[in-house]
């Protein structure tokens, strides 16, 4: 039985990962210091005997990353949303942001070159920045500012793509990079200041629906089933050595537009208010996925409407 460590492994792509990979049969290492994941995204796995959990933070050197042999490492570990509101947010963890995606990303790099075990970074489309084009491909080189607000993120995520190719070209380390455009689904939290989260528990609340803009910034949503079959994908497909390679739908929507059918998918009567845009927001977010079609043979398979309807039933259950 072949293993694999998932760092990040109880946050939300990460958990939906963990229960993926039990049950296509492989044993799962998760290391997690849980500052936006949460234990409890794992609840029905952790009777599972093939499943050993960690607590750790990886860019803690001080602590020893004591595991067993393993055959493929996924770097899934930061925090990942934009919003000054939300605790998750990476505005509100600027350094653990930088130092997962530095210290840790190389202390994984390390595990990988020691067990000859293939890597995945994940990395992100906050890679492009503010795009001058659209829709991006991954020979895009983005229009980033490098010290702005969402820098620590956005500038972090770069670094840990060079650290993974350095990788690659010097020791010959099997690994690849994956760009994760805007992902919901079931386990997302609550208050992760997220679009699709924040929308729908503000609908499911009666409360006013937050438009920060003027609402014509794009995003293109991949349900987490998609996202996990395509994570999947490209590390256990030989030929992804060395690539990098977009993940999300290219199914573009306007913020507003979103909006607007989450109020009625909900039959919410929910204001709809606009707050000043944030700094650095990117005024279109929509994957070129070409190379994942061709390398991967992967494409999304669920529309909004069903990813949206099964999205709304889970906050409803919770």
């Amino acid at each position: 039985m072949q293993t694999a460590l998932i760092a990040g492994g109880s946050g939300f792509i990460g958990s939906h990962l963990s229960e993926k990979l039990l049950q296509d049969g492989y044993t799962v290492i998760v290391v997690d210091n849980f500052i936006t994941g949460r234990k409890n995204n794992l609840e029905t796995l952790l009777n599972n005997q093939n499943l050993t959990l960690v607590e750790l933070d990886l860019a803690d050197m001080t602590k020893k990353l004591d595991i067993p042999h393993v055959d493929f490492v996924f770097h899934l570990a930061s925090p990942a949303s934009p919003n000054a509101k939300s605790p998750d947010s990476y505005i509100n963890h600027p350094i653990e942001t930088m130092m997962v995606n530095s210290l840790g990303t190389q202390r994984l790099l390390d595990v990988a070159k020691e067990n000859n075990a293939r890597f995945l970074f994940a990395s992100t489309s906050e890679v492009y920045g503010d795009p001058a084009v659209s829709p991006q491909s991954e020979d895009y080189f983005g229009n980033v500012n490098p010290n702005g607000v969402r820098s620590v993120y956005d500038e972090s995520k770069r670094y840990g793509e060079a650290i993974t190719m350095a990788y690659n070209r010097t020791f010959n380390v099997d690994t690849r990079i994956i760009r994760i455009f805007n992902t919901y689904g079931p386990k997302m939290q609550k208050d992760d200041g997220r679009v699709v989260s924040n929308f729908i528990n503000q609908a499911l609340g009666g409360e006013p629906l937050t438009i920060y803009g003027n609402g014509a910034q794009t995003r293109s949503f991949c349900y987490v089933s998609d996202m996990v079959e395509g994570i999947a994908k490209a590390m256990f497909t030989p030929q992804t050595s060395g690539q990098v390679i977009n993940l999300g739908n290219p199914d573009e929507r306007t913020v507003s537009d979103l909006a607007a059918m989450i109020k009625e998918m909900t039959n919410s009567t929910s204001d709809i208010v606009h707050e000043d845009l944030p700094q650095d927001d990117p005024k279109k977010r929509n994957p070129d996925i070409t190379k994942a079609k061709q390398l991967l043979s992967w494409s999304p398979r669920v529309t909004i409407n069903e990813g949206l309807e099964k999205t709304i039933e889970y906050f409803k259950s919770i």
